[in-house]
């Protein structure tokens, strides 16, 4: 860099102040990179140390504070400079508008900020930056992204420049390499420099071989970020995931993950050896998969947090159902009011001068007649030269046209479209004055009251809709314009004017003196003595963005005009500049009401020509020799900006220099530096006069013009501390929160004014109180027009005393301004009501927040100072929100630089904390018509997430101070037998619910009529397949279905018993597969699943089903068929010809090692051979099968199905579902585990009805199938799984009437019911019932099951029993571990619906999981079953009793010590409703609330994933599905973006609010990442641990990760 070796505070005066310069001119694009560069170069190059052999520079480089750093040279063609040269000299006097917005310029501030940022150096806390993905909206040039194989590019080389360098300076507060940020989140990982600079020295030191591309760099993380690692060691024994796909897979391949290879019943050390044997497990530092980057990123988020919050939380809590909100304490050293009640201040009398009109009007008609040739209004191009002078004779006949026109000639003779009274829209711009002030003055001279508005540009205009609602309450039909602008207004294709948003219908008037008619000879204008009539009415935007008229009177204006002349001295013939906007406020008043009053020449300068021209109004100033000119600060900023170009400006003729935002604490810094520069050119520092004003009270007060010599008004140096708090207080100790306030003069002549309390009844201030100002006077605005209510609240106020009584009978009108009245009787202003954020009871003005922010170096960042502050409510409390626009060509870091030292100045010098920063692109924020930001509307497209920030940092950690505290849990003082005496004293009785009995049937003949195999005769399911061979051997079991809806394959029982036979003669033949070994069963969802299945039970073997591996994604899915093989120490897989190939292929040698397969069968085509003997069991309580299956905590887990088990649950299912051989049910699940497995394969041999088989993976590519087929066949009982579900909600949702065209009727069907391990998806059974309500689905058919490891089916609604019901409980009591039931609709309520009846022979408790005791009704607990069909136990090779035992074989800890239980870990409750079940009795429903395993513990609070995401979906239309899940305390939410990129960031602000808003939880990181990344299984289960792992180990590609501080 061009001044590595120079120290810049040592330069001489003159060339510091040239480098100041040369930034201004690039932060304003007045030069190019490379120029400046240049130029920089050439200014540095003699103070230069000449041994540069330094290292390239870090990210960030220590420099002096106030100059911003560049980066070095680039070697450009020679003539570039000449280029950026001629280029700048044509820019020069547009200079102003590139610069920040000045009217917060503040020399003392910046420096203020300046030191409080120094105040941060030393602790360099390194806040993680976002990670985002490179594209298209991202803003930043590529030359500013660095390559992603460079990523961590030289640590060494950072670490010695850096202590090289010159000293560190504000600038760095962060580690100065912070983050060179890898642009690609996913080719590179980056080391992020949170550790200390010990840390990396050693690492410094060794020469590294440059990393190979294509491997991410990884960095030893950092001692803490190691034992944070530590922690993430599984319960189980963790070990790195053996089957973390390197990119997620795509949602087509449903795919079962084991995030972790972790068996259930394993001891962890023998889990971590033999997993390390078999699975190809990655490889792990120190035992655990740590990503250098994402983990540093949240470690280094994880030091950010440990700094204490301010204010400290006090210490309470109350545990009680309602969770209370921490309220803060008051803080003792609070400043309080200590002066004496404000007496009201009066302001001089209104004189009454003998020759003053009796009305507005009249002063025309009189300087009409008399003065015709005075000169009234000089219009200007848009150059600055002078393009017509309109005479008070030409204003005057033109008016009285434009009057007769309006009140004769609009509508027939008969039907005038307008009568005296009526509203009319006055739209001109700002460029043409002089038809503005014809139309105007034509609609007093009518009677009739004009509306000036902005000219409306396009539909989509910043608040045009809020523009609407003015002219809607005014009652406005008629628009006046000119020929100009209405050509200019938006069209319909038609040529109509195009009707804009929320606009009442407007007819459009043209008032170009052509158009107009002259009046006969005999018409004259009535002009009435001013009475209270409406004259006109001016506009005003509320704080929430709402438009609202004010109206003024017809005296009201004509005193205001009194009162103006009094308060400036007037006089007759004097020459006026007005840069303001003449329709209203200020612009208005003067210069075009005050000014014909006193016959005034008003020479006006739009907008327009400032923005080419800024010193325009100085010219015209010292051409007309003008006494008044009217400015705002900025105006004052630019003159200043482009002065260097003018030598022969004199500005002594000016007496007085209103400036019109003088009101604005930020205002006098403008003052002082244009006074400064232009006291050398006639200035006299008395004629500065600043004023107060208010659409509500209009002028409040002004400074009048002081007396040469005099000395100038004091200023009040106030402490920003007590400010917040509402108190005056004079800043002596830290100059750095220091807010300096210049007077604005006396209260107006004739008008009375007090302060009042802002908030409350109109309590009168203390002296030194802040408070609203109010004011009496007959020359203020009377009512908001058409809005009676709000009127009342602001024109009709009664201060109070202390004592709550009246001080008088007068009614005060709100100004809407912040301040105090000082010594003398001087009014000073420190803000605005509709500026103002309350945060935690202190107030913290807007404009004092920009100021601070705009303090800190915006130069390389923000585009034209362009920032805007609001607050949003978020958790009962008010958070504030910056926004800004960011240059086009500012980079990451720098942008990530300036957001984090706002953060910290605003933190220093207000003691506030922002919620959130964003940074917009460039000319992206809705604009208001003069070109500033519409605060309201990018509130709304913020709360919206439409404004599409491309950098954003929340900070709700710092800023959430009122979180409750965290639950500590309360040690149990209560035995589990006190509870259960105190639940019968209660009257409550024990949560407990049974099925109905399973009872066996005796009966033969009713056997034979049912077609029933005997139950005591065949007790095994073989036994019953050979038994239906011969029996019936015809009978279709089974049917296949393809994707087009053909049966593909039958299976009648002979079929399968034969092709069973086969399979097992197969089995026996080969050697090395014994009896009593398991065999894995690998096929696709079809008939020769099930027949290996009976071949296997006929062999004697134990059948394993395993989901084959997705041909398109092995390396996902091949290492967890490798794992159930191995855990399952298989001796052989069946399998299909295809699939065989696939197992040995050379695709899969790169995932596993295929050398050490078992013996594989291909079943295909095995010869017709029969088995020598089919095996029996020796007794029922042989194993009959393996159940494995991955838990959505990644837990593989298998159990043991003994053949008494499958016996009772096919008989409780036939029972349920009253399945006979006569019955056809259609089946759309996996049949690989669980119950989906269970309907698959062994129900239809139990009971003898057809099951028609329809593989889910053909609905992706024919959604149609499944609910055709349930058309087609009429079936009465279907069985789905929610992914299915879903499938056909989104796919099929908007095709109800296409369906209904084909014929699709689902009235036939009786039940639905989706097989599920999970709480029932309330919110998507519902979607599909309603959806489908069309197409004859009964709104009662839809219903769930539920079951689990240890008892695959516990609920399952049947055709007997009543509808599942619902209720509503308290998600706060929820999270205490209770159930509050509530009514629909509550607050906080979620719904939950009955898992669907208990099935025949199963017993449910609810037990408290930690004293093992049983609960009452209505109280949550863990779900434990009891049920001849439990699972044995978990399938392990070393079995693990314990866990055995406490999982299958437990005992209640009271009550009833003899029965086995299994606990389900799933947390449930049991209420007991007012139906009535078959037998008769009050039917018992059980409430699944969730896993156990799954519930993330947060703050002392049990919370359920599922909740948080139905929430973080509800957040923004573009988020399709969520997940979450912690790491060390930090809760991480994934969500896939189904929007555009744009809207990634959107995102993180809605996801923050809605979590804290509905869970009371701050989020730590939010993800955004691409559709179908969230892994889920074939359930339609996310795996959210799976998640959690590609997170960690970097493999998720996000678009964009936050770390919320």
């Amino acid at each position: 860099m061009a001044e590595r070796g120079v120290d810049v505070s040592a330069l001489p005066q003159e060339v510091r102040e040239q480098l100041a310069e040369l930034d201004l001119e690039l932060s304003e694009g007045d030069i190019t990179q490379k120029g400046y560069e240049k130029k920089r170069a050439k200014l540095l190059a003699p103070y230069l140390v000449q041994t540069q052999t330094l290292a390239p520079p870090p990210a960030y480089d220590g420099q002096s504070p106030g100059l911003s750093s560049a980066p070095a040279p680039k070697p450009g063609p020679s003539n570039s400079s000449s280029s950026s040269s001629r280029h700048r000299r044509t820019r020069r006097p547009h200079r102003s508008s590139g610069t920040r917005d000045e009217r917060y310029r503040s020399d003392i501030h910046t420096e203020a900020v300046q030191a409080a940022l120094a105040k941060h150096k030393e602790e360099k806390m390194a806040l993680p930056m976002p990670t985002k993905r490179r594209s298209t909206y991202v803003q930043s040039p590529v030359d500013n992204c660095t390559p992603p194989d460079s990523s961590s590019s030289s640590d060494d080389e950072a670490v010695s420049s850096e202590s090289a360098g010159p000293q560190q300076s504000p600038d760095t507060w962060i580690n100065s390499s912070l983050h060179a940020s890898s642009t690609s989140s996913s080719a590179s990982s980056t080391l992020s420099h949170g550790e200390s600079r010990s840390a990396q020295a050693p690492q410094s030191q060794q020469a590294l071989p440059p990393p190979a591309p294509a491997q991410p760099p990884h960095s030893q993380p950092s001692a803490l970020a190691e034992a944070f690692a530590q922690t993430r060691i599984d319960p189980g024994g963790g070990v790195g995931p053996p089957d973390v796909p390197s990119q997620a897979q795509a949602r087509g391949s449903r795919v079962d993950l084991p995030t972790n290879a972790v068996v259930r019943g394993m001891s962890r050390g023998q889990s971590r050896s033999s997993m390390m044997e078999t699975a190809d497990v990655r490889r792990v530092g120190r035992g655990v998969p740590v990503s250098s980057r994402v983990s540093t990123k949240i470690q280094q988020l994880l030091n950010t947090l440990k700094r204490p919050k301010r204010p400290p939380l006090s210490e309470f809590f109350m545990d009680d159902q309602e969770e209370i909100v921490e309220v803060p304490q008051a803080d003792p050293n609070t400043p309080r009011p200590e002066g004496r009640q404000i007496i009201p201040v009066k302001g001089e009398p209104l004189g009454v001068v003998s020759n003053w009109p009796p009305a507005l009007q009249a002063a025309l008609a009189r300087w009409g007649a008399t003065q015709g040739k005075s000169p009234a209004l000089t219009a200007l191009d848009i150059t600055g030269k002078p393009l017509y002078t309109l005479t008070y004779g030409k204003l005057w006949s033109r008016s009285v046209k434009l009057a007769y026109t309006l009140l004769n000639k609009l509508g027939t003779k008969n039907e005038q479209i307008l009568k005296p009274g009526d509203r009319v829209a006055l739209v001109y711009p700002n460029s043409d004055p002089g038809m503005f002030w014809v139309a105007f003055y034509g609609c007093l001279l009518a009677e009739v009251i004009p509306v000036p508005i902005e000219v409306p540009l396009s539909r989509k205009d910043a608040g045009s809709s809020q523009v609407g609602f003015l002219l809607g309450s005014c009652g406005v039909g008629l628009a006046l314009t000119s020929e100009i602008c209405l050509k200019g207004l938006p069209k319909t294709p038609t040529g109509e004017i195009l009707q804009f948003k929320g606009w009442p219908r407007l007819k459009w008037v043209v008032t170009d003196s052509k158009y107009l008619t002259k009046p006969s000879k005999d018409w004259q204008p009535h002009i009435p003595t001013a009475n209270t009539d409406t004259a006109y009415i001016e506009y005003k935007a509320s704080k929430e963005g709402t438009v609202m008229g004010v109206a003024v009177s017809k005296v009201a204006m004509l005193t205001h005009c009194q009162a103006l002349t009094q308060a400036c001295n007037y006089c007759e013939g004097e020459t006026l500049v007005n840069v303001l906007d003449f329709k209203k406020d200020m612009g208005l008043w003067h210069g075009v009401l005050t000014s014909v009053m006193n016959r005034i020449h008003t020479i006006s300068v739009p907008y327009a020509v400032m923005k080419a021209c800024p010193l325009s109004w100085v010219q015209r100033v010292h051409i007309h020799k003008a006494r008044v000119a009217l400015v705002k600060c900025r105006d004052l900023h630019w003159a200043m900006m482009a002065h260097r170009d003018q030598r022969d400006t004199s500005l002594a003729s000016l007496r007085m220099l209103i400036v019109a935002d003088g009101a604005n604490p930020w205002s006098v810094s403008s003052c002082d530096a244009f006074l400064n520069v232009f006291q050398a050119y006639g200035l006299k520092p008395e004629v500065v006069c600043p004023c107060a004003t208010s659409p509500e009270a209009m002028t409040v007060a002004i400074r009048r013009p002081g007396v040469p010599g005099a000395p100038l008004p004091a200023r009040a140096v106030l402490s920003m501390s007590g400010l917040s708090h509402g108190i005056i207080r004079v800043n002596t100790e830290d100059k750095n929160s220091a807010l300096t306030v210049q007077d604005v003069g006396h209260v107006m002549p004739g008008a009375l004014m007090c302060i009042v309390k802002p908030d409350g009844p109109p309590m009168l201030c203390k002296t030194d109180e802040i408070g609203e100002i109010v004011v009496n006077s007959r020359a203020g605005g009377n009512m908001y027009y058409g809005l009676p209510g709000v009127t009342k609240n602001t024109f009709e106020v009664i201060p109070v005393n202390a004592s709550g009584a009246p001080i008088g009978e007068i009614p005060f009108v709100r100004s809407g301004l912040l301040g105090f009245v000082g010594p003398g009787s001087l009014i000073f202003v420190v803000g605005k009501n509709e500026g103002l954020l309350i945060v935690s009871g202190r107030r913290h003005s807007a404009d004092d927040l920009v100021a601070t922010a705009l303090a800190v170096e915006p130069v390389k960042t923000v585009y034209r100072g362009r920032i805007a502050v609001f607050s949003v409510t978020v958790f009962y409390d008010e958070r504030i929100v910056i926004v800004a626009e960011q240059r086009p060509d500012a980079s990451e870091e720098d942008s990530f630089q300036w957001m984090s030292r706002v953060l910290q100045a605003i933190d220093s010098i207000h003691q506030v904390g922002l919620y959130c920063l964003a940074l917009v692109s460039a000319n992206t924020l809705p604009k208001t018509p003069l070109g500033g930001i519409h605060i309201s509307d990018t509130k709304q497209l913020f709360l919206e997430g439409a404004l599409h920030p491309c950098n954003i940092l929340m900070c709700p950690h710092t800023c959430v101070t009122n979180m409750p505290k965290p639950r500590q849990k309360q040690p149990v003082g209560v035995g589990p037998a006190s509870i259960m005496v105190g639940n019968l004293v209660a009257g409550k009785r024990i949560a407990q619910a049974a099925g109905r009995d399973l009872g066996l049937i005796e009966d033969q003949d009713l056997v034979r009529k049912l077609c029933m195999w005997p139950t005591m005769m065949h007790q095994f399911l073989p036994e019953a397949l050979q038994w239906r061979a011969q029996t019936d051997p015809d009978h279709t079991l089974y049917v296949l279905l393809n994707a087009k809806g053909v049966a593909v394959c039958t299976a009648t029982c002979v079929q399968l018993h034969k092709r069973a036979e086969k399979i097992a003669a197969a089995l026996m033949e080969r050697s090395g597969i014994n009896m009593g070994e398991n065999v894995v069963l690998l096929y696709p969802p079809g008939i020769d699943l099930i027949a290996a299945f009976y071949g296997c039970l006929y062999a004697g073997c134990i059948p394993v089903t395993v989901r084959p591996p997705h041909p398109q994604n092995l390396s996902a899915t091949l290492p967890t068929v490798r794992m159930i093989i191995d855990v399952s120490k298989a001796a052989c897989i069946l399998t299909t010809q295809v699939l065989m190939k696939i197992l040995r292929s050379k695709e899969a040698a790169t995932t596993v090692n295929i050398k050490t397969w078992p013996i594989i069968i291909d079943t295909d085509d095995l010869p017709r051979k029969r088995p020598p003997t089919i095996f029996k069991p020796p007794n029922a309580e042989v194993i009959a099968y393996l159940d494995f299956s991955v838990s959505t905590t990644g837990m593989l887990t298998g159990v043991k199905i003994s053949h008494a088990a499958v016996g009772a649950l096919c008989r409780s299912i036939k029972l349920q579902c009253e399945l006979y051989s006569s019955r056809q049910i259609a089946i759309c699940l996996d049949p690989y585990c669980g119950l989906g497995f269970v309907l698959w394969c062994l129900a239809s041999v139990y009971s003898g009805h057809q099951s028609i088989l329809i593989p889910p993976l053909e609905l992706e590519s024919s959604l149609t199938l499944w609910l055709g087929t349930l058309s087609q066949y009429r079936i009465r009982d279907t069985f789905c799984s929610y992914s299915v579900m879903e499938l056909c909600t989104k796919g099929l949702g908007g095709q109800t009437e296409q369906l209904k065209a084909r014929g699709v009727n689902l009235a036939c069907v009786r039940s639905c019911v989706v097989i599920a391990e999970e709480r029932p998806r309330l919110a998507l059974t519902h979607s599909f019932s309603k959806l489908f309500k069309d197409l004859g689905l009964s709104m009662r058919a839809v219903s769930t099951a539920f079951g689990s490891r240890v008892n695959l089916a516990i609920c399952l609604q049947g055709t007997t029993g009543p509808d599942p019901s619902t209720v509503y409980v308290d998600m706060k009591s929820l999270r205490h571990d209770r159930v509050r039931l509530v009514e629909r609709g509550a607050p906080q309520s979620l719904p939950l619906m009955e898992s669907g009846t208990i099935l025949p022979g199963v017993r449910v408790i609810i037990v408290n999981p930690e004293t093992r005791g049983p609960l009452g009704d209505s109280h949550l607990g863990e779900i434990w079953v009891n049920s001849p069909h439990n699972a044995t136990g978990y399938y392990t090779i070393y079995g693990e009793e314990n866990l055995q035992a406490d999982h299958f074989n437990t005992k209640l800890s009271f009550g009833d010590p003899q029965t086995l239980w299994a606990r389900t870990g799933y947390l449930g409750f049991v209420k007991r409703t007012e139906l009535t079940d078959s037998s008769g009795d009050r039917h018992d429903a059980l409430f699944v609330v969730g896993s156990l395993d799954e519930t993330l513990e947060l703050r002392g609070l049990r919370y359920h994933p599922i909740d948080i995401e139905t929430s973080v979906l509800r957040a923004h239309r573009s988020i399709g599905e969520s997940a979450v899940f912690t790491w060390t305390n930090l809760l991480v939410v994934v969500a896939e973006l189904c929007g555009s990129e744009q809207d990634a960031l959107d995102l993180v602000p809605l996801v923050t609010n809605v979590v804290l808003e509905e869970h009371h939880l701050i989020v730590g990181v939010v993800v955004i990442v691409d559709p179908g990344v969230i892994p889920i299984n074939s359930r339609g289960e996310k795996q959210r641990m799976h998640l959690r792992d590609s997170f960690l180990a970097d493999q998720l590609d996000p678009i964009y990760v936050a770390y919320n501080m």
